[in-house]
């Protein structure tokens, strides 16, 4: 790993990845028969084990918390109110982000049981400790049957100012665009199927986009143009291209993020299942620009359908000053 960093460099690195993010801890956890429809990572669990689920997805969500904290990465963890069961509410990234100079902007989700995550005292909590400056709403479109799911459905470099999606029940074209209009961002739309040409739901399990390097599968895009624009907007933008396959997708390989401690370190986050289904080769391409920590979350990649990327909403917010 190379220590020296120079200036540009610096600012690439805390523009595109954050050092502080935010985890929702489960009051409940479960399979969402709603979320399963157009989700094929979710399994379903016998009635009677609910609560043994809901306590290993507690452990395994605290397990991740504590070692994120263990390499100096900052985790703003909100307890899920137990007001309404929501059954994924261990995954914000779907109705909320937060950008740079304090613009919140919360989202239309496909899945009905799923609109009560969305909560105005979360982003009122947040706001307490970081500045919110303004907020963009979509859930409006949920009335239209129009989804947009946060940065499930989009990748964002946002260095580049560059958004990644790919076309899906989840995913509208029409939503991105104005997402990419009001935020500039140059929009980059593709579809990507699975093994059984079923659109994968979400941009965030074929794909990752890190400061110099993206991990994505290719197979799963059959449009030849489609592929060649990808392949172009990750050259000009100096990224390696770790390639993926459809079994590594499945195995919740391209559900990681790229997160950086206070001292600038950075870090690959993603699953042991994802860590173990990657061969040695994609390990050393990843491992030349960063670090990878990765923890077991078997309970809630099998009934939740989601994994570790889909567990952290990233705060590109600035920190209130704390007056003494």
């Amino acid at each position: 790993m190379r220590n020296f960093v120079n200036n540009e460099e610096q600012v690439r690195i805390e523009k595109t990845i954050t050092n502080t993010v935010m985890m929702v801890r489960p009051a409940n956890f479960g399979y969402n028969e709603e979320t399963a429809k157009n989700n094929a990572f979710q399994h379903k669990a016998k009635k009677e084990d609910n609560e043994r689920i809901k306590l290993q997805a507690i452990e395994e969500f605290m397990s991740l918390v504590a070692k994120l904290r263990e390499h100096g990465i900052t985790v703003e963890v909100i307890q899920d109110s137990n007001d309404v069961i929501k059954p994924d509410a261990i995954f914000p990234n779907n109705w909320v982000s937060f950008h740079e100079g304090g613009v919140v902007i919360t989202y239309p989700m496909h899945a009905v049981k799923r609109r009560t995550e969305r909560k105005l005292s979360i982003i009122e909590e947040i706001g307490e400790r970081y500045e919110i400056a303004s907020y963009i709403k979509y859930e409006d479109l949920e009335a239209k049957s129009i989804f947009l799911e946060g940065t499930g459905s989009m990748i964002l470099d946002r260095y580049h100012k560059i958004a990644y999606a790919c076309a899906s029940e989840r995913t509208d074209e029409v939503t991105f665009r104005d997402f990419c209009k009001k935020m500039e961002f140059t929009p980059v739309w593709f579809r990507a199927v699975d093994q059984h040409d079923t659109p994968i739901y979400h941009t965030n399990v074929m794909m990752c986009v890190g400061v110099s390097f993206v991990v994505i599968c290719m197979e799963s895009i059959k449009d030849e143009v489609e592929k060649n624009e990808l392949l172009s907007s990750f050259q000009k933008t100096n990224k390696e291209v770790i390639v993926i396959s459809l079994d590594q997708v499945s195995q919740f390989a391209g559900n990681m993020i790229q997160l950086r401690n206070h001292e600038g370190t950075s870090f690959l986050i993603m699953s042991s299942q994802a860590y173990e289904s990657l061969e040695e080769n994609q390990i050393q391409q990843i491992e030349k620009y960063t670090t990878i920590i990765h923890n077991p979350l078997p309970t809630i990649e099998t009934y939740g359908g989601g994994s570790a990327r889909c567990m952290i909403a990233e705060l590109f917010l600035t920190k209130i000053k704390e007056h003494h």
